[in-house]
């Protein structure tokens, strides 16, 4: 196990629910760290396909999963024999998987929510999802600027662990750190939820505007005032201003809106082209996360009456087929605003 003198030294046994690239990615690092890992799929095509070609072709091309790691289809027994669960299934699933292993968690049971969304008819982050489904479990969060393609490789990454107590987040930060992937704390669950699912809606207006030929200018506009957006709504939800300053906000939105690993800029790229939602979806071949967290993060604008204009207007491109450089432009000519709230002239 890859650790410096002063850590501590802790061995798991982990199960990754969910062997898309982000569960295989953290379960390679888990791997590496020296943990016993488990990956579950509930599609059994894919853990038999996984487990012959101990590779996933079409989320992780040239990654391959080593022997030492499980590849199981079988819930009860992968629940029952984990010390922590990582929930890596993409977020339209958070509820059904959480119901589906409900009946097999432990009092106590860690369980480390990675993916980003909010649900839509609910406006629940996902961690309250499996709060409310999984009472019994302790509920954390890992969250970062971290796309599966380069943690899968060891290429250096750095997150953060949100958990309601303090020991919760030291004991995963322990498990999930290594000199490839540094490992912060945060009692901040809510901020940490509320970044990752909407930098998601404003990786889509970044792609958009790539689609459309627009510069760095534009996709700098975007990130710094998508980053206003996200931070006015979780303030008013109640989370800390400095989290969305942090690792799990502004650094998870600069990468996403700048990388070609991030499925949503790829897709906002194609609905910039003239490409419809679906039809990008389909082209992309993985959950577009933006597209199930946008309408949700409008109505949460709405209720916390919280001014959003970005994603406001990613809304209307994507379910009232609104024209993307029409979008653009209202964007532009909206009426003229003083940067930061609250500030006053001497």
């Amino acid at each position: 196990m890859r650790l410096c003198a002063d850590w501590s030294i802790i061995m798991a046994n982990v199960s990754v629910l969910g062997a898309g690239s982000w569960g295989l990615g953290l379960a390679l690092l888990l791997n590496n760290n020296g943990h016993n890992v488990t990956v579950w799929s509930v599609l059994k095509d894919e853990v038999d396909m996984l487990q012959t070609e101990r590779e996933h072709k079409r989320c992780l091309p040239g990654v391959k999963i080593p022997d030492s790691i499980t590849i199981s289809g079988d819930t009860e027994n992968v629940i029952n024999s984990a010390d922590v669960l990582v929930l890596a299934v993409a977020s339209p699933y958070t509820r059904s998987t959480a119901k589906l292993i409900a009946p097999f968690v432990k009092e106590g049971q860690i369980i480390v929510n990675v993916a980003k969304g909010v649900e839509e008819h609910t406006l629940l982050t996902l961690c309250q999802i499996v709060e409310e489904e999984i009472p019994c479990a302790k509920v954390a969060v890992l969250s970062g600027p971290s796309h599966a393609e380069e943690v899968s490789r060891g290429i250096p990454t750095t997150c953060v662990i949100g958990a309601h107590e303090k020991a919760t987040a030291e004991y995963l930060q322990n498990i999930f750190m290594s000199d490839v992937f540094r490992v912060y704390t945060s009692p901040d669950m809510l901020g940490i939820c509320i970044g990752g699912a909407l930098k998601n809606v404003i990786a889509l207006a970044a792609g958009i505007a790539d689609g459309l030929g627009y510069g760095d200018n534009t996709k700098a506009a975007l990130i710094t005032r998508g980053n206003a957006e996200i931070t006015r709504l979780g303030v008013a939800m109640g989370a800390n201003p400095h989290t969305f300053a942090g690792l799990s906000g502004i650094g998870d939105l600069i990468v996403t809106c700048a990388s070609m690993h991030s499925r949503n800029r790829r897709a906002g790229i194609l609905i910039g082209k003239g490409y419809t939602k679906d039809e990008a979806m389909k082209e992309v071949q993985m959950v577009v996360e933006g597209v199930f967290s946008a309408k949700a993060a409008l109505e949460l604008s709405k209720k916390y009456n919280i001014e959003m204009p970005i994603v406001e207007q990613v809304n209307k491109v994507l379910f009232e087929d609104k024209p993307a450089a029409e979008a653009v432009k209202e964007l532009m000519l909206r009426d003229k605003k003083i940067e930061i709230d609250n500030s006053e002239w001497k």
